[in-house]
């Protein structure tokens, strides 16, 4: 469906929201687009860029409507490598301590990195006359109308407008230089680097700069950070809205219960810290937390990109608990437990990496 691997591990088929076998982004500085997750809210629509249009509006000083050609012709390309990262990325780990009823169990391939072409949003800003102000927001509008929204709703998102006026937040109509494809948000749709996936906009067809945060569902109800004993039906706007990623860190490859001849094992994954941060450091252990070897990491593909990182393990014969945690700039490393994240939505498992592994030895039949 919509151009993707037949592998992808669907959770949901209307709305479409699948993940990649882990193999499948392992080992790649850039993510294929066919495997870069998907994560929606309601039917992907159908949009002739044609005869699409940005409003641009708000605490402006004049508005502005912008065809496709106009924001092609008008603004600089600009392109930008960056990781994007659903909320409810590796809420597997949460699932194992207690249910979460009504929220789709995505592992660790809720996660993908890509190339993105398109408009600085801080350049359509200016051009229409938006001010710095230090409480302001920009929200965005899309045309998707998700039944997730009680009544249902077009979804909707907002930023700081300090993040939107920095420079790296774009208006992309490329994803790893070919155009959008409708399920990536064709023709255009919103990139913010360093947040959580949701705030990426897709079919974005309206930016609103105004003082308070979006109101939509998405914004104020949604994709907020909830206490463990907190009822989300119930307690609308409770907790705090999600932005920035947290520092966080998987294992793509072996996979978890795989069996891997005893000797030397490469052990590989990715790691990735949000706004303002970056990857410093990732430690791996075989044996269940005891002791740590740091492994090695590569250069990310610019500020905004994940870190791929390798390991390689000796793994006598028998059962292995392989982990792995990360470091940032900060200082700041993983929490050990997911029973410590839990909370009703779901949201941010930042805890560490587990797989079991069983190593064999290799028996050679003789000739």
């Amino acid at each position: 469906m919509w151009d993707k691997r037949s592998d992808m591990v669907v959770h949901e088929v209307d709305p479409y929201n699948a993940e990649p076998p882990p193999e499948a982004i392992a080992d790649l500085p850039l993510t294929p687009t066919d495997a870069f997750y998907s994560r929606n809210h309601g039917p992907v629509p159908d949009i002739d860029g044609r005869t699409w249009t940005l409003r641009v509006d708000g605490l402006v000083g004049s508005a502005l409507d912008l065809s496709l050609d106009d924001l092609q012709r008008r603004f600089e390309p600009t392109t930008v490598v960056a990781t994007l990262q659903c909320a409810g990325n590796r809420r597997t780990g949460l699932l194992a301590v207690r249910d979460i009823p009504g929220e789709s169990p995505w592992s660790g391939g809720a996660t993908s990195t890509a190339s993105w072409t398109g408009a600085r949003l801080a350049d359509v800003l200016r051009a229409a006359g938006a001010e710095p102000e230090e409480t302001a927001h920009v929200a965005f509008e899309a045309p998707d109308v998700s039944r997730d929204a009680h009544p249902a709703q077009p979804y909707g998102s907002s930023i700081p407008l300090a993040k939107g006026l920095s420079g790296e937040v774009l208006l992309a109509w490329q994803m790893n230089d070919a155009p959008l494809l409708p399920v990536h948000g064709a023709p255009v749709r919103v990139v913010v680097p360093g947040y959580i996936g949701a705030r990426s906009v897709k079919w974005v067809q309206r930016v609103t700069v105004q003082a308070e945060p979006s109101a939509s569902y998405f914004q104020a109800v949604a994709y907020r950070l909830l206490p463990p004993d907190a009822d989300p039906a119930n307690q609308p706007g409770r907790g705090f809205a999600l932005g920035p990623v947290a520092l966080n860190s998987d294992i793509l490859r072996p996979r978890d219960g795989d069996t891997v001849p005893a000797g030397s094992t490469e052990v590989s994954g990715y790691a990735y810290a949000g706004e303002g941060r970056s990857v410093t450091r990732v430690d791996v252990s075989c044996d269940d937390g005891r002791t740590w070897t740091q492994a090695d990491v590569a250069e990310p593909d610019g500020p905004w990109a994940w870190r791929l990182w390798r390991s390689v393990l000796d793994l006598p014969e028998g059962r292995h608990r392989v982990t792995v945690r990360a470091w940032d700039t900060t200082g700041a490393s993983q929490p050990e437990s997911a029973a410590s994240l839990w909370n009703p939505k779901g949201y941010v498992n930042n805890s560490w990496a587990r797989i079991e592994l069983r190593a064999e030895a290799v028996r050679r039949a003789c000739l």
